[in-house]
């Protein structure tokens, strides 16, 4: 896959996940938020007002660490793709 297959692919993921209107599991929203962030190269620091939060946040960013920001998109693809295909 090319990189701009790949920033289609992750592209649309991301819609399917912000147009989707039932809750997501917590577990589940976290990996999607380490890949998130790990794919758009954003460090900024977890912004939850609950301390608990941005360590579940802060330790699922450390968890993915020595991966690729292609790698991360290519997760987050997996990540969506597995949720609505066992969804259904």
């Amino acid at each position: 896959m090319t990189s701009e297959e790949l920033d289609i692919e992750f592209k649309d993921a991301v819609d399917r996940v912000n147009d989707h209107t039932e809750p997501f599991p917590a577990d589940f929203l976290l990996r999607l938020y380490a890949y998130f962030k790990k794919a758009t190269n954003n460090y900024d620091r977890p912004s939850s007002r609950k301390p608990i939060i941005n360590a579940f946040k802060a330790n699922a960013l450390f968890q993915i660490k020595d991966i690729t920001k292609d790698e991360a998109k290519q997760e987050y693809i997996n990540l969506v793709n597995n949720y609505f295909l066992y969804r259904t």
